[in-house]
């Protein structure tokens, strides 16, 4: 939000931009005759873990694409960082810091790990043709690459997949894959993370090496939204828990008041949440 937009805001609207980075109000989607998403409405609080929970066809799914512009609601607004986004590409989308993963991995899997984590930059000089070819902006494209190069291995080695930069993408594992991916979403400079079922797939050891750094970029200042089957995973890590149910939202609170919440338990088939 710009200098100028902030003069016209009042002070209340703008500590509700401070502390909820992104607002989803009243949001509809329908494919043909189906509603998925039936005026679904929340927020997420800043620097925080929250989980996007619900049963099988709740419109969790379909919420997390028309955050990220994947689809377009047909009513409804979507805010980050104090500007609408409703409607906005993928591209744009992230492009304003509000950057996904995807339940399955999208690894270029052909690519090396490292080549794979150099391609997340935006704007690199070198894909400029005249700057790699000209020989004082070639000097300013090597010294660029350097530094990327330096922030990429930091990454690995927050993640501990640096042993296996050399390795092709297409042979990691599941749960390496996702690691691969959270990575590579971090040199993106993003403002805040949507992770789609970001343990899908991924046994107990990575699993628990995924959350710790989950946590330890949340305590940095980074804020998440997620999606997730695992209730034990939402329970034990989300400090604020929104449910769906049949395309609307059902309920919002801790993990204990969401537990505890007879609504709830009935969406979930008789308490086997």
């Amino acid at each position: 939000m710009s200098e100028a937009e902030r003069s016209d805001v009042s002070g209340s609207e703008l500590d509700a931009v401070s502390d909820h980075p992104l607002s989803v109000s009243n949001v509809e989607k329908r494919f043909g005759g189906v509603v998925a998403v039936d005026g679904a409405s929340f927020s997420v609080e800043r620097g925080t873990i929250t989980g996007l929970i619900g049963p099988n066809g709740a419109g969790k799914s379909t919420t997390f694409n028309l955050i990220t512009g994947v689809y377009t609601p047909d009513s409804g607004n979507i805010v980050f960082e104090g500007e609408e986004i409703t409607g906005l590409g993928p591209n744009g989308v992230a492009n304003r810091g509000l950057v996904r993963t995807f339940q399955i991995a999208r690894e270029l899997s052909e690519m090396t790990v490292l080549e794979n984590m150099l391609l997340a930059f935006k704007g690199q000089l070198g894909e400029s043709l005249w700057r790699s070819v000209t020989p004082i902006a070639r000097r300013e494209v090597v010294a660029e690459e350097r530094e990327l190069l330096e922030r990429v291995w930091e990454i690995l080695e927050l993640f501990e997949i640096d042993h296996l930069a050399h390795e092709r993408a297409g042979a990691l594992s599941g749960g390496q894959r996702k690691l691969l991916e959270l990575s590579r979403a971090l040199l993106t400079d993003p403002e805040m993370l949507l992770l789609d079922e970001p343990m899908a797939g991924v046994n107990p050891s990575l699993e628990k090496k995924l959350l710790e750094r989950i946590h330890e970029l949340r305590e940095e200042g980074y804020t998440f939204l997620l999606v997730e089957h695992d209730m034990d995973v939402i329970m034990d890590n989300c400090e604020h828990v929104i449910v769906m149910h049949q395309g609307r939202v059902l309920s919002e609170g801790t993990p204990a008041e969401i537990q505890a919440d007879e609504r709830v338990i009935e969406a979930y088939l008789g308490g086997e949440v």
